[in-house]
Formats: structure tokens, C-alpha cells, sequence
């Protein structure tokens, strides 16, 4: 009998390992040896920053061993992006602090990488996508876990801070129909991509939670405005959408600074799908005190899904749409 409760304790104690927050575990990756550059051109850039306001800190990581080949995100774009995210952002009287720029030699096998696992239910209309996420969220695959863990310095606020970081490529791959009740894989190839809390809610481990990678800055239509997105992704908590348009993958519209196109507007209320107010609690954000202390916003409740109860009324409730024919 003795041997069989041993034997039972044993297993109990292997299944409560194997069934624990996956996301917390770490892996044996060496971290970077960052260095500060820039110190003055930083200082420059904050020139603008002042007690009392709604504040963000943005850090930005910026590797030195890119492939020769690779000129799609280059110090200087790198840097006017995030001027412009700044600019973009004044009028909701929200200030960006860049606590610094630090460049170092990462792991080439970094350089690229698949954001997440390959998700294994689609979106089929009975639930809008942002109830969808909450049911199945996107799931970071080991590869980008791991490089997380490579690239980021765990500090005291890593939780509230924004990484911007540069990298070759970053794949994204989804589910989209093939034809009639038939789904596919396909992978995009991203500009920028902000692992919002509304797609990975609880799957990010926490101090990597902040990060937004950065990979193609080079067009004039990329230029200006994708820092500026992929932040808006990450502190107001919402994909593409606008007003009267619900969020999709890819929207391609002249509006709002979450729309693929020309807009930068943060719109309030509920017609504005209530951006400008979900940007303002969110917990990445503090008010900056005269002597430099943090007064920081609530955390999420529930790992920061779209309808995570510190967001309150601000949300949309929504219909799903069916991607295919109902008569399937």
C-alpha cells in the first residue's frame, strides 16, 4: 500500500509540473550583451516630456549583426518612426519616453522567426474575434519564446514597458478559407507586429509581454505611421478597426491610426470604438510625478483579453461574421 500511495504522489507531482502556466517556464538561452548608444540623441527626444501627464516608456533594442543584405529597418527610419509615434500621439496628451537605444549581437538564429503556433480552430462567426481570441488564444511558438528571453532585460517595470524590436523577419501565420468549408494556413510576412494582449492573452510570459518587433520600415507608407500602430495595438488593446468597422486581419481603409492606410486619429466614445479611452487606462501607462516617480495604471484582471473587466463599458459587443456560405 505504501508503495502504491509513492507511486501516486509521484504522478500527481509529474501531472502538476506538466500542467502549469507553460508561459513562466524559462529556457537556457544566453542573454544579450547590450550596450547603450545614442545617450545624447535620446535625451534630445525626451527634451519634450513633463510631470503630470499620462506617460509610456518604450525601449528600443536594435541588433548589430543583421545580414548585409537586409536594409529594411536602419537606425536612423528606426528612430523617426518613433519621433513620429511620439507626434501622432500628442494629441491625446499621452507622452512617449524612450528610456534608451541599445545595440548588441544576437543570436542569428533570431534574426527570423515565427511569431506563434499554428492555431487549430478558425474563426467561424459564432463568436466576434475578439471572443474567439479569449476562447483560443495565439500561443508563442518555443523559437520566438526563447528569443524573447534572448533579447529582453527583465527588470523591475518589464512588464510595463514597450520593446521595440528590430528584426529580419517576423512570420505571422493564421487560418484563412480555402474554399467552401475548407480552411488553410497561410503565413504573412510582417512589417511590424505588436503580440497584442487581446490575441495572447496569459500566453506571453510577463515580462515579455511589452514587446513589438519591427522589420520593414522602408516604404514611405510604412514609414511614418507603423511604430505609431503597433504601439496603438499594444496600449489601447484593439486590431484593425475603426468606427463603423469591426476588426478583420487586414483592413485596408483611409481612417484611424488602427486602419491600414493614411489615418492617425484616436477616436473617443463609443462611435470611436472607444480607442482614445482604452488608451488611457491601460496599464502600460503611469503618471509621471514632479520628482520622476510612477504612478501607475491598474494590470489587467483576466491577462488582458478585450473584454478584461478594467476596461469596464469601453467595449464593443459585437456580431461574428461567418467567412463561409451559412448553407455549408
Amino acid at each position: 500500500m505504501k508503495r502504491i500511495l509513492n507511486t501516486l504522489l509521484v504522478v500527481i507531482l509529474m501531472i502538476s509540473c506538466t500542467t502549469g502556466d507553460k508561459s513562466e517556464v524559462k529556457s537556457d538561452v544566453e542573454p544579450v550583451k547590450w550596450q547603450e548608444v545614442l545617450t545624447s540623441k535620446v535625451d534630445s527626444i525626451n527634451s519634450d516630456i513633463v510631470p503630470g501627464k499620462l506617460t509610456m516608456d518604450v525601449g528600443i533594442y536594435f541588433p548589430s549583426n543583421f545580414d548585409d543584405a537586409f536594409n529594411k529597418v536602419t537606425m536612423d527610419n528606426m528612430i523617426e518612426s518613433f519621433v513620429a509615434a511620439k507626434e501622432i500621439f500628442k494629441p491625446t496628451d499621452v507622452q512617449i519616453n524612450l528610456l534608451w537605444i541599445k545595440q548588441g549581437e544576437i543570436d542569428p538564429k533570431f534574426l527570423a522567426i515565427q511569431a506563434n503556433k499554428v492555431p487549430g480552430i478558425p474563426t467561424t462567426g459564432y463568436a466576434n474575434m475578439y471572443e474567439h481570441s479569449y476562447r483560443n488564444p495565439a500561443e508563442l511558438t518555443e523559437q520566438t519564446k526563447q528569443a524573447f528571453e534572448h533579447i529582453v532585460e527583465e527588470t523591475e517595470d518589464s512588464d510595463r514597458t514597450i520593446y521595440l524590436v528590430a528584426l529580419q523577419d517576423v512570420f505571422y501565420p493564421f487560418l484563412t478559407v480555402a474554399e467552401g468549408r475548407n480552411w488553410m494556413m497561410q503565413t504573412v510576412r510582417t512589417g511590424g507586429l505588436s503580440f497584442p494582449s487581446y490575441s495572447y492573452p496569459g500566453t506571453i510570459p510577463k515580462p515579455y509581454r511589452g514587446v513589438i518587433t519591427i522589420s520593414n520600415l522602408a516604404r514611405p507608407d510604412r514609414f511614418r505611421r507603423t511604430v505609431a500602430h503597433e504601439i496603438g495595438h499594444k496600449v489601447m488593446n484593439v486590431s484593425h478597426e475603426y468606427r463603423e468597422t469591426s476588426p478583420q486581419h487586414e483592413v485596408y481603409a483611409d481612417g484611424g491610426l488602427m486602419l491600414y492606410g493614411n489615418g492617425e486619429e484616436i477616436p473617443s466614445g463609443e462611435e470611436g470604438r472607444w480607442h482614445l479611452e482604452r488608451l488611457k487606462i491601460s496599464p502600460y501607462l503611469y503618471e509621471l510625478g514632479e520628482n520622476g516617480s510612477k504612478k501607475w495604471n491598474a494590470d489587467y484582471k483576466e491577462n488582458g483579453h478585450y473584454y478584461d473587466p478594467i476596461y469596464g463599458d469601453y467595449v464593443i459587443h459585437f456580431e461574428g461574421v461567418s467567412p463561409i456560405d451559412e448553407d455549408w
